[in-house]
């Protein structure tokens, strides 16, 4: 049996459902409890990016209907969940909006990872070569796009420390 290409699309969106299911009510309950000791935490620096602020601005504003909308986006998800957690966001409204995003999250990301993988199982098949070419390509292109991000992130602080004068500059002699 092949993994991949016998795996029945159902049983894709299920495992896919579950996964979604626990990863966003974990996320979640993680914001509720955070939101109690959270200046004692690791989870302060994230509380107080510009990222989770947007999170956090739009999950006040509009609520459970962003819930849902967030498992159509990519970066943004577990930040709205973690913002639904630390405003405690009602769980009666939150599991609702939660449930549909993560049904609608299951079938995309099975029916694109499925397609995807299906095209190149059939270039390599074809054309090994190119195919994992292509793959090796995607892969750097990924991981350029990583060190990227982490890179931009680390600027802002960085240009914000060589701004501050030195306060041995400001003793007066």
């Amino acid at each position: 049996m092949d993994f991949w290409r016998d795996w029945p699309y159902p049983v894709a969106v299920g495992v896919l459902f579950l996964v979604i299911l626990l990863r966003a009510n974990a996320t979640y309950w993680l914001g509720r409890a955070a939101n109690a000791g959270a200046s004692r935490t690791r989870i302060q620096r994230l509380l107080e990016s510009p990222g989770y602020r947007r999170a956090q601005d739009l999950v006040t504003r509009w609520g459970a209907p962003v819930i849902t909308a967030s498992f159509l986006t990519v970066g943004l998800q577990t930040l709205i969940n973690l913002a639904a957690g630390v405003i405690r966001m009602s769980y009666r409204r939150y599991l609702p909006a939660m449930l549909v995003g993560g049904v609608l999250w299951s079938f995309l990301y099975a029916t694109f990872g499925f397609v995807s993988f299906t095209v190149w199982w059939r270039l390599y098949q074809r054309w090994p070569g190119p195919a994992v070419a292509l793959l090796a390509g995607l892969l750097l292109i990924l991981a350029g796009f990583i060190v990227w991000q982490l890179r931009s992130r680390r600027t802002p602080a960085a240009a914000a420390v060589a701004e501050q004068p030195d306060r041995a500059d400001n003793v007066a002699p």
